[in-house]
C-alpha cells in the first residue's frame, strides 16, 4: 500500500493508495470498488460552528467530516494523480490556497494494521 500525504497552511492530510492483492477495508455503506487500486481518504469542510476543530498557519478553521467514499482505478499512475487532486481539493474546501508539498510512503499491509 501507499500512503499519499499532502501537507499545506500547517496541517496535512493522508490518505491510502490499496494495490493490487491488498484488501481496502470495508464497512456499513462502502461500495464494492473491485478495481486493482483503491483510494481511501478523509473528505472534509468547512462549518460556521459545530465539527472539530483544525489548527492552521493562519489561524484556526472548524471542519466536518464526510464518510470516506473509496474510489477505484485501473492504473496506479492515474490513481496516484487522482490521490494528489482529491488532497488538494480537501485543503482547497477549508480554504488552504498554499501549494501542496506531496510526500509518499510505501507500507507492508501487515505494517499498518493496529
Amino acid at each position: 500500500m501507499l500512503l499519499i500525504r499532502g501537507l499545506a497552511g500547517g496541517t496535512g492530510l493522508t490518505g491510502t493508495l490499496y494495490e493490487p492483492g491488498e484488501t481496502p477495508p470495508s464497512y456499513r455503506g462502502a461500495p464494492d470498488v473491485g478495481a486493482p487500486y483503491v483510494w481511501v481518504c478523509d473528505e472534509f469542510y468547512a462549518v460556521e460552528t459545530g465539527g472539530q476543530t483544525l489548527e492552521l498557519d493562519d489561524g484556526s478553521v472548524q471542519v466536518a467530516f464526510e464518510q470516506p467514499s473509496p474510489r477505484g482505478y485501473d492504473h496506479r499512475g492515474r490513481a496516484v494523480e487522482a490521490a494528489r487532486a482529491h488532497i488538494r481539493e480537501q485543503f482547497a474546501r477549508i480554504g488552504v490556497s498554499d501549494s501542496v508539498d506531496f510526500e509518499t510512503e510505501d507500507v507492508a499491509p501487515e505494517a499498518a494494521e493496529p
